[in-house]
């Protein structure tokens, strides 16, 4: 009589079990419904140059197509950072990939470089093509606000790496600048004005301190903000970061704008000066614009001191950008036709090179009587 028994996978007792990626968490079948299901939303971000298509083994575009005579290739590649903690909690997906693609296209232009095409690179342990197809979508919206075209990525199934439902991003953007055209330390000059760029809330930085603050605080991010009954607290938190591109490429291409800064982690204090020569110093005048209401709630529930908030977060400006004072109204002008608030924010002098920001009392309330200065 045959003793031989069926084990759970169909093999018999003494047959060795088959092997299989997908047992071992790994699903072919789900990163190739991925792929179809993205492959729409790449094609939306078509521009000249590239046509968007998906599924080589790399992604083409033509200089030439894109109307450059002797273009410089400039490449960025950036991540979200602990802001995806909070958008896997809260289940919202739906702006990191703008967030992923800003930190990599805004800072493109501020080297004078139009963004062209982009790659992502997305990571989890266990494939959801919800979570994922969201996130991609997302992407392709960055994609559309700064003018450039997905052209490919990468998407890694990875068990073991990843806690449940966790993921990580990485955008890879490249740009192009005609040579005569880049932005370079040595076209500012002391007198220059220092114009900002209004930020539309943290962005991609500083998320490691909220996210510290609403774990001690005991913040309710479901609830409306203290700061805005209009608001939930984790949508004002989650805003997406905003693409400065389209607005300020116009500007660089007629030589008005002398120099841009991203103002990303660092802040004010340690952004502008990477833009400055070595005998330039930029001065910040706080009682410039209106502390955002967020940043004040940010600021009194942490008790933070004015030189960290300075250090770690925009304080309201998302792009500082460098002009001669006789192009600042034009400037200004074409900025806020495009859709962008802008506020006259401090000036170039001679000096070490560096930023110094100051406010008075009538400026920011908890930063009354304030100086910050950081030295590059």
């Amino acid at each position: 009589m045959d003793s031989k028994h069926n084990t759970s996978d169909g093999q018999t007792a003494d047959q060795p079990a088959s092997y299989t990626y997908a047992g071992a968490g790994v699903s072919i079948d789900a990163g190739n419904a991925l792929v179809r299901a993205i492959a729409p939303l790449a094609r939306a971000t078509r521009r000249s140059g590239a046509d968007a298509d998906l599924g080589g083994f790399g992604g083409f575009f033509d200089l030439k197509a894109a109307g450059f005579n002797d273009p410089l290739l400039v490449a960025a590649n950036d991540g979200v950072g602990t802001k995806l903690k909070l958008a896997i909690e809260s289940g919202k997906h739906d702006g990191v990939g703008v967030d992923l693609v800003a930190m990599c296209a805004n800072d493109l232009i501020v080297q004078g470089a139009e963004p062209l095409f982009f790659l992502d690179y997305y990571a989890t342990g266990k494939l959801d093509n919800r979570q994922a197809t969201a996130v991609v979508a997302s992407i392709a919206e960055g994609c559309k606000q700064a003018g450039c075209a997905l052209i490919g990525g990468e998407t890694a199934e990875m068990p073991g790496m990843y806690a449940e439902g966790d993921y990580d991003l990485a955008g890879f953007c490249v740009g192009a600048v005609e040579r005569d055209q880049v932005l370079t330390a040595d076209k500012v000059a002391a007198g220059d004005v220092i114009l900002g760029l209004a930020s539309s809330g943290v962005h991609s930085n500083g998320f490691s301190l909220v996210r510290r603050l609403a774990a001690d605080k005991g913040w309710k991010l479901d609830r409306p903000a203290l700061f805005d009954q209009t608001t939930l607290l984790i949508d004002a938190l989650m805003a997406p970061t905003r693409i400065y591109v389209k607005s300020l490429l116009p500007l660089v291409k007629t030589g008005k704008i002398h120099a841009l800064a991203h103002i990303t982690g660092g802040g004010l204090l340690e952004n502008i000066p990477r833009v400055l020569p070595k005998t330039l110093h930029a001065h910040i005048d706080a009682d410039a614009w209106e502390q955002p209401r967020l940043m004040a709630f940010l600021q009194a529930q942490g008790n933070i001191e004015p030189e960290e908030m300075a250090r770690t977060f925009n304080c309201g400006i998302g792009m500082a950008v460098v002009v001669a004072g006789t192009d600042v109204d034009d400037v200004t002008a074409a900025l806020e036709a495009a859709g962008e608030t802008v506020h006259r924010i401090g000036h170039i002098a001679a000096g070490e090179k560096g930023c110094t920001v100051k406010g008075s009392a009538e400026s920011w309330s908890a930063r009354a009587g304030w100086s910050a200065t950081h030295n590059g």
